[in-house]
């Protein structure tokens, strides 16, 4: 399992995540469905069951995971959680392996594996990232090399 996908895809949710079981009201579970779609945000909490208590029994873990939810856009941040993953599903090959499976189910809406969406803002901006499996929306100005 590729822990930078994990990572980049639990990444948005996580201060939703945290915030479930603490008294967040289903309206709040609401907003959060339709910000990021009912699909995605189903794959993040399973995610979450499946992560949450191996995060929780470690301090180290536990506070890379709230410092991202506190902070999602800091890249720092986003390592330091990157490492804690690595080091928790290195140990865990049976969690990892149902992380993964997860990750790669379809979503009910038959859109396939883990969708990563770049918003880039800006002018000739560039967003760079892979894409296995699905489609890719995008446009393109100048030169495209596509190596297979």
């Amino acid at each position: 399992m590729d822990i930078a996908t994990l990572t980049a895809f639990i990444t948005p949710f996580l201060p939703f995540l945290l915030k479930l079981g603490k008294g967040s009201t289903e309206a709040a579970t609401e907003s959060t469905a339709g910000k990021f779609g009912e699909a995605a945000w189903q794959k993040a909490q399973a995610v979450w069951k499946a992560l949450r208590p191996k995060v929780q029994a470690k301090e180290s873990a536990k506070e890379a995971a709230t410092d991202v939810a506190n902070n999602p856009e800091d890249e720092d941040l986003q390592a330091a959680l990157r490492v804690q993953l690595k080091k928790l599903l290195a140990d865990d090959k049976a969690l990892a392996d149902s992380i993964a499976q997860i990750l790669e189910e379809e979503s009910a809406d038959g859109a396939p594996g883990t969708q990563i969406i770049q918003n880039v803002t800006g002018k000739k901006n560039q967003a760079i990232g892979q894409v296995s499996g699905g489609k890719v929306f995008g446009a393109v100005e100048g030169s495209v090399t596509i190596n297979e």
